[in-house]
């Protein structure tokens, strides 16, 4: 049977206008600084962001009553209303959100409540639905769709509700592989649980650091280890939910045929249908080997043919991935290697860990090798790894100077993948261009699939003004193109709110009238994230 254990170690407070921790950040390396005018020409630096007492914020909009009520049954302790615990709960991390945390008025939660269980969780939605009050569910705070906005909809307040709080291994049965975490457990505090048990769970986004389980169930994650253990959705066996009208325990047993899987309802539901509490998982011994490997193809197209035939052989790496010649250049270009950046070719990286090792590097290899890739040694795929959670980072360096940079992913089949990699790029630039803005777009490859693979696009241009403004007609354009050339509006980011028209082109008005129809029922006061995922007209 399985086995209780311990809570976790507790979450990491993130820079409250940036990513991450604020001890890891990092200037512009030299040569990036160098080859941005060849890039983008000269750079406008902006204005100097604001000090986190600067800024503005309208009184809670939560009376005595709410509060009291609220706290009654989380613990007073646990209501924040301070304009520091709002602001740090204003939103996720897309370049929008950083850019509007740059101002002196910010529109902000009225409270962040931060439950302790998930009796708490459900009681806190019964009585924001009676009081009709808006919640965010908040896990890492890493959104970057606009799943975080403190959007009250018809609503007389929104509160945060931080679930970090629900934090630990709650059960693991070695004998099945599988793990309990609560929801609010984040990356690495799950890891190291369950590494103390002998087993990882392997899923590891940019966003590792500082995302939670919940957070990885509620946007259908992908991680970087994807080639090896599959997508998040693919590792989880079972959850736990509080809605406004009920609980549900789903998962009953692996196989299982008794109707439809309502355990992928909730799967990329960002919570508007309920809230996610605990997720059980599969999980598997710590890999007790590692090896890296780097290629270099002639292009882009040569190289996605190599990834291809690796996907559709299997048995392959653990992590692949692919950078066109551009982001293989800039790469180059932040470990200092400025004369290597203007070389020709894309990179690959690949990682094996586990369990037969030489036999599936051989594969890999032969197959590379056939469509053209050389071995270019260790040092690439090393500092890949070595800087994997770094790269928001980079972006945070780049706004400070003046760069706008973003990111934006779709996936498609392979015999699109090119012309779908060609109509996004051209998009950008073209919008970028109309805005009277150089840019530069890279592009990689990230996840791999027998049919297909996903196209994780990064953007930098250097805007003279309102950069809010022309990355939302910049970005619209890029969406249109995106659907119009066959892609997925998202791979791994999610909807949140900055997708919401587009889904609704991509599933069709049906599968609009679906979602609502489950809205409704689960949580017909509308009070779950105002605005993500499905608009308002169709949730009553």
């Amino acid at each position: 049977m399985g086995e209780e254990n311990g809570r976790a170690a507790g979450p990491t407070e993130m820079r409250w206008n940036g990513w991450g921790d604020p001890a890891r950040e990092k200037p512009l390396p030299r040569a990036v600084r160098v080859l941005l005018p060849m890039l983008l020409g000269r750079i406008r630096r902006p204005e100097d962001p604001v000090e986190l007492h600067e800024v503005r914020v309208d009184p809670t909009a939560l009376d005595v009553e709410d509060l009291s009520a609220l706290g009654a049954v989380v613990g007073v302790e646990h209501v924040d209303v301070t304009p520091e615990a709002r602001i740090r709960h204003s939103g996720g991390r897309s370049t929008p959100d950083l850019l509007r945390t740059r101002l002196r008025d910010q529109s902000v939660p009225d409270a962040v409540v931060s439950p302790g269980s998930h009796d708490q969780v459900a009681a806190v939605l019964r009585l924001a639905a009676s009081r009709q009050i808006a919640v965010i569910p908040y896990g890492g705070g890493t959104s970057v769709v606009g799943a975080l906005t403190p959007e009250r909809g018809e609503h007389r307040a929104v509160v945060s509700l931080d679930l970090r709080r629900l934090s630990g291994l709650i059960r693991i049965d070695e004998i099945s592989a599988e793990a309990v975490l609560a929801a609010g457990t984040t990356g690495p505090d799950a890891e190291a649980l369950l590494t103390a048990h002998g087993y990882e769970l392997g899923h590891y986004p940019q966003s590792f650091r500082y995302a939670t389980i919940g957070g990885f169930a509620a946007a259908r994650s992908s991680g970087q280890n994807s080639a090896g253990h599959g997508r998040f959705d693919a590792m989880v066996t079972g959850i736990r939910v509080a809605t406004p009208t009920g609980d549900l325990e789903l998962g009953r047993a692996p196989g299982s045929a008794a109707g439809p899987d309502l355990v992928r309802v909730f799967l990329g539901s960002e919570g508007i249908f309920g809230v996610i509490t605990e997720v059980r998982v599969r999980i598997h011994p710590v890999p007790r080997d590692r090896l890296v490997e780097s290629w270099t193809f002639p292009d882009f197209a040569s190289g996605v043919d190599g990834l291809r035939r690796v996907a559709q052989h299997g048995g392959g790496p653990t992590v692949v991935r692919l950078s066109d010649e551009a982001e293989t250049a800039v790469s180059l270009a932040q470990v200092g290697r400025i004369g290597k950046a203007f070389a020709k070719g894309a990179g690959v990286v690949t990682v094996y860990e586990g369990d037969g090792i030489p036999e599936r590097r051989a594969r890999t290899a032969a197959l590379i090798a056939a469509a053209g890739g050389t071995p270019s040694g260790e040092s690439a795929a090393e500092e890949w790894v070595d800087g994997r959670f770094d790269g928001p980072y980079l972006r945070d360096a780049l706004l400070d100077a003046g760069v706008f940079c973003e990111t934006l992913e779709t996936a498609t089949t392979w015999s699109n993948l090119l012309a779908l990699r060609t109509a996004v790029t051209t998009a950008l630039s073209a919008g970028f261009a109309h805005a009277g803005a150089r840019s530069h777009v890279l592009c990689h490859v990230s996840h791999i699939y027998p049919t297909g693979a996903s196209l994780y696009f990064t953007v930098l241009a250097g805007i003279r003004s309102d950069p809010l403004g022309v990355w939302d007609q910049v970005k619209a354009r890029a969406n249109d193109a995106i659907l119009a050339a066959g892609g997925t509006i998202s791979h791994h980011h999610g909807v949140g709110r900055d997708h919401v028209p587009w889904l609704a082109q991509e599933i069709g008005d049906t599968g609009m009238r679906i979602l609502g129809a489950i809205k409704r029922e689960l949580d017909p006061a509308g009070i779950l994230n105002p605005g993500a995922l499905i608009p308002s007209e169709r949730r009553s």
